[in-house]
């Protein structure tokens, strides 16, 4: 039987949230890395195994001209090379392991569906004047969202800290599944929810 890693397990894990479910893809596969071979393809990300997905976030360039927690947050030197990003991933679902006892692909899932925002905000100009009005959120982009929450989360805690990029990732997964407020991932969807909620 095929393990992500060669030690978890993905098939057979339950998503309890029904608009997630089509676009989270539980493919095990030892090495999960699909060679941009759907990236040209229109919705390919969505056929792109979960575990893949959070290593391509992992691989990506930071904040740009925002900042978080007032720090730029520039990829941890890991843009770009999917080796050090699959590594960093892999530790991290073992250190997942060892403080559940759970199943970490399992502890993700229910991180994303925590930190998931089902509600935003969109800007449209009326006769000269911008207003913001609430929207739902497309699933794609609500997987999106929880998955670039919990890589920055993962940069920002690991900034200029003793702690690794894998604990900090770990830790904020831990947070995020069990839907704890000190989760950065978490913090952010109650923020954009309670902004879009005002906007109705």
């Amino acid at each position: 039987m095929t393990k992500v890693f060669g030690k978890w397990e993905a098939n057979g894990i339950e998503i309890r949230d029904p608009g997630l479910a089509r676009y989270i893809q539980l493919e095990s596969k030892i090495i999960p890395h699909s060679f941009g071979g759907k990236a040209k393809e229109r919705f390919g990300k969505a056929k792109i195994p979960i575990v893949e997905r959070l290593i391509n976030k992992i691989m990506r360039s930071g904040q740009g001209k925002r900042k978080l927690s007032g720090k730029f947050i520039r990829g941890r030197g890991s843009t770009g090379k999917k080796l050090q990003a699959m590594r960093i991933v892999e530790k991290a679902f073992e250190i997942i392991e060892k403080k559940t006892n759970k199943n970490p692909i399992e502890v993700l899932i229910r991180a994303i569906e925590n930190s998931a925002p089902r509600e935003d905000v969109t800007r449209f100009r009326k006769g000269g004047l911008f207003y913001t009005q609430s929207v739902d959120v497309a699933p794609l982009r609500r997987l999106d969202e929880a998955l670039k929450n919990l890589a920055l989360a993962a940069f920002a805690n690991s900034f200029n800290t003793k702690k690794s990029a894998e604990e900090a990732l770990a830790e904020e997964i831990i947070l995020a599944s069990e839907e704890d407020a000190k989760s950065y991932a978490v913090k952010r969807r109650n923020e954009v929810e309670r902004i879009a909620a005002s906007s109705r």
